[in-house]
């Protein structure tokens, strides 16, 4: 049961990640302003492509890993991953974002941490 939930837990992890490089490439700007951090310039677009290659590396990496069931490793993911949203609500703080959007970056560290949390039960059953 605990595997059928950290599984689930990951891929919705690297879909939402697929999700928002797609969304990056598609709608600059639009995932900008939803990011919390609007562009002062149109210029600066190739940074949320360079955000967007990224993001859809981190996707296919967490789907390869969970294609091969390597929960440990993917632990160490969700755990040090809090590092993104963390970064990414304080910039968001720091430009005046919604607070519905440095909400959502909480969420998502709650969200990795829990996906953590779940994965390293996995990780500890199966060492058993």
């Amino acid at each position: 049961m605990m595997k059928k939930v950290a599984f689930t837990l990951v891929l919705l992890m690297a879909v939402l990640q697929g999700f928002y490089a797609i969304f990056a490439y598609i709608q600059p700007v639009g995932f900008s302003d939803i990011r919390g951090t609007a562009l002062a310039s149109p210029q600066d677009l190739d940074w949320i492509h360079i955000y967007a290659s990224r993001t859809l590396f981190i996707s296919l990496i967490i789907g390869v890993l969970l294609y091969f069931r390597n929960y440990q490793t993917l632990f160490w993911a969700a755990l040090l991953g809090t590092v993104m949203p963390l970064t990414d609500g304080w910039l968001a703080y720091q430009s005046g974002a919604a607070a519905g959007v440095i909400a959502k970056h909480i969420a998502t560290v709650v969200y990795l941490l829990a996906t953590a949390l779940v994965l390293r039960t996995v990780v500890k059953r199966e060492g058993s």
